[in-house]
Formats: C-alpha cells, structure tokens, sequence
C-alpha cells in the first residue's frame, strides 16, 4: 500500500537538482515530497510527516543549517541527510555533531546515487529504531515504569505525563520535592527521553560545593585563575555540550554565582574564570529543590529573576507518604536492583514486613526506603525478607542507643550509620553548649553540612529516636 512505503523529503533550490533527486529516491520505492528551502520545508513536514530528509546546505530564505536548527529546537524532526558541495565538508560536519543530522554526502560523486541510496536506507531504519524506544517507553510508563523511577498511582502518572510533555522540547525545568523523592531520576528520565538523549548528563549538588569551588565547577576556569588553579579546566556546563545539566539543590546557590548563572542562561555563553573568551553553549538545564523558593526569594537569598529563568516547566515529586500504594511496586524493583549490586537472591518479603513498610512514615522517602531494604537485603542473603532482617525498631526489637561516658561516645552493635552519626552530632553539640560554629570545627564539617543535618532530624522528629 501506498501508506506503508517511508517517506522522504528533498529540500534544495535549484529545480533541476531537486527533480532529479526526487525522481531517483521515487524509483527506489520511497513516498517524496520536494521543497525549495528550509522555509518550505518546514510547512510541507506539518503535511507530510517524512522520515528521511534530504537537504542542502546553502538555500535562499532559509539555509539547510538553521531548517535543521528549528527542528531541533521543536524536539525533533526527520533523519537528515546533509549534501554539501565541494568545501563545505566543515560545515556539513557541524550540522551532524551540533543539529542532529544522521550525516552528510558531498554532492556530485561518481558515487553518489549508491551511497544516497544506502544513507536513505539506514535513516529510515534508525527513525524505527528510535520510535520503536520511544513505542516501548510509553508502554513501559503505562505499566508504571519511567527510566529508572516506578510508580503506578495517579499520582505518579502525572508525573510521568509531565516528563514526557517536557523532554522532547528545549524548555528550563525546576524539579521540586522532598529529599530522596527521586530529582535526580526524573531529571536523568527527561534527558533520556529527549533529542540530547546521545549526548552527556552532568549533574552537580550545590548544596555538597563550598562556595569558593562553586563557580569554577560550573563556569571551569582557566590555568592561575585563582590559587590552586595549575591546569585549565572545563566547567559542567561545557561538559554538558548537547546535552543536560542538572543543578540539584539550586536554592543553596551563592548570590554571586546566581548572577553569573544567569547571564549564562541568558546570553547562552559561558567564560572560564580567568577566560577572555566565551563558549557558546548548546545546554538544557534542569533545576532542582528539595524546599520551596518562595521563601528564600522573599528572604533575599534567591533572585526573583533567575527563579523564573529556571521555572519555565515545573515538575512536583509526591513524597512516598502521598503515594504509599506505590509500595507493592516498588519493593521488587528496589530488590531486583539491590540483588545486582550485592549478588544476593532475595525474592521478596512477608506480608509482616509490608505491613510495617506501610505503617512507616518514610520522612526519608524512596532514598530511605532504599537503604532499610538494602540492610535486610545484606543481612538475609536470599529468600524472604523477614521482620528480623530490618533495621532495630522497624521489626520490634529495641533500638540500640547510644551512651556517653566520660566525653566517650559507646555505639551499640546493630545500629545503623546515620544512628552513629546522629549520636556523635548531638553529644558534641552537648559539649559545645550548642555552639554550632565550634561543633561544626570538632567534627570537621561545615557549617552548612551541620544545619542541614540537624534539618534533617528535625523533619524525622521522634520517629528518629
């Protein structure tokens, strides 16, 4: 049938050129279309939906470069194909590493019908290849499955439908949610499922980067910028050329880098520090926030425009107390990934066991959730996960207590390291009569490492007990 045979569309000014071609890709089987520049081209794809795209470079109107350009700003488009003439192979090249064409064939060979022929061939075949992933990851979706994020509630439906909304276009997206929702997933999922699923992901914390490294993380910097500075350095948004950049815990971001970052997304450009000139970028920017902007933009510590900058497609996580009939789906997922990672064969877990995960109140969300099966999974080995194997309280049995003597701080066996570290945190504060500064010096960490930890058993409360 007519329908079934791939569809191919020639873009080139020159009439004679363009028939020609037609008629030749028509003869092999192909559906054509022809249009006489990128301006054309793009009217006759919303029409005729082509799989292949044969294009030239140099067109009056609109040129092959930014026809390939518009599409990829708008998720997409055909495979394309690049003719270039004689000395136009530098471009040709760019066009393919920097717009997305599958590749390019220098125009006039001996040898160009054939290798025509076999370029239009293998494009069709990776267009099904590539809508065959996309086919799969909505069935997978359906069957709540995005990427690496498991869910099958409403609630997690939504947020699936919001990622794929989202990845295929080029907008700025704020991640909001509760520490261990899963940010970092859903923004790994949107780069997954998007036109720059080829290229990198570079994720930073702002939260984990003193203040001084900050800059010379994102921006890089160049050999004697600063103290320290021996070699010239690329910053994560030139390692995330054509690709994706997560800025996790935006909203801890110093004032004065919140300036430069802006002007980066404004100009689309970026300098080294101690750089004289600017890289243009190609980058999509995630954004993400474990705590509401609100306030610290009232507060002054979170500019008002950079805020809006970053919240062009704003994506909430549910905290796993909103979403507890997830449970079910997500406790084998987390085993089938935890039994990889240790070499243990743990199949499951008892209905008393899922009787207590619903009960809790997981403060710690999914990350939480994690890490008490991957204790249960470590101390169990294989079969079925039983009361015992989770963490004291969570099974009935006591939770071990810390003890101090003598300034000496005793940790029973069984406790689990963030019960250590919680204990050793509150005795110092105790011998520095809660002076925070002195506490953070005793422990050697920072001050902000110390106030985000003691946020974070205030949100535990007395379940942390």
């Amino acid at each position: 049938m007519e329908n079934e045979r791939p569809r191919v569309l020639v873009v080139d000014d020159e009439e004679a050129q363009r028939s020609a071609l037609a008629g030749m890709i028509a003869l092999w089987g192909y559906q054509v279309e022809t249009a006489a520049d990128g301006q054309e081209a793009l009217e006759k794809l919303e029409s005729f939906p082509a799989q292949v795209m044969v294009t030239d470079v140099k067109m009056p109107r609109m040129d092959g470069e930014e026809l390939l350009r518009r599409l990829k700003a708008n998720g997409g488009g055909p495979q394309s194909i690049v003719l270039t003439a004689h000395g136009g192979l530098e471009v040709a090249v760019n066009m393919v590493h920097d717009l997305g064409a599958y590749w390019f064939l220098e125009k006039g060979g001996q040898s160009q019908a054939p290798a025509l022929r076999l370029l239009i061939s293998r494009a069709v075949e990776q267009g099904h290849l590539a809508e065959h992933a996309h086919r799969l990851e909505r069935q997978l979706s359906g069957r709540g499955i995005l990427g690496q994020m498991v869910g099958s509630s409403r609630k997690m439906r939504e947020v699936f439908a919001l990622i794929q909304q989202v990845a295929p276009s080029r907008a700025a997206v704020l991640i909001t949610g509760e520490s261990g929702t899963g940010k970092e997933l859903a923004a790994r999922a949107i780069h997954a499922l998007s036109p720059r699923r080829a290229g990198p992901f570079v994720a930073i914390n702002c939260a984990a980067m003193p203040d001084t490294l900050m800059e010379s993380e994102l921006f890089g910097n160049e050999k004697g910028a600063f103290t320290g500075a021996v070699e010239r350095r690329a910053g994560c948004f030139e390692l995330a050329q054509n690709g994706t950049v997560l800025l996790d815990e935006i909203g801890d971001m110093p004032a004065a880098t919140q300036a430069k970052l802006l002007r980066v997304l404004e100009d689309g450009r970026v300098r080294r520090l101690g750089g004289k000139t600017e890289i243009q970028l190609d980058v999509r920017v995630i954004a993400a926030t474990n705590a509401p902007l609100d306030a610290a933009i009232k507060e002054g510590r979170f500019r008002e425009d950079l805020f809006y900058r970053l919240n062009v497609f704003p994506i909430p996580l549910p905290p796993l107390r909103e979403h507890m009939e997830d449970l079910p789906v997500l406790v084998p997922a987390l085993l089938e990934d935890l039994n990889r990672k240790h070499g243990t064969k743990v199949t499951d877990i008892s209905t008393e066991v899922m009787e207590r995960l619903q009960a809790h109140s997981w403060s710690g969300n999914v990350r939480e959730l994690r890490n008490v099966l991957e204790r249960a999974v470590i101390i169990s080995g294989e079969g079925t996960i039983e009361l015992a194997h989770l963490p004291p309280g969570f099974g009935g049995a006591p939770v071990p207590r810390a003890a101090a003597t003598n300034g000496e701080l005793r940790i029973p066996i069984g406790s689990t390291i963030e019960q250590a570290e919680r204990a050793l945190i509150e005795l110092t504060l105790d011998h520095t009569r809660n002076n925070k500064t002195r506490a953070a010096e005793i422990l050697g960490i920072s001050q902000k490492t110390l106030f985000n930890k003691l946020k974070e058993y205030g949100a535990q409360g007395a379940s942390a007990d």
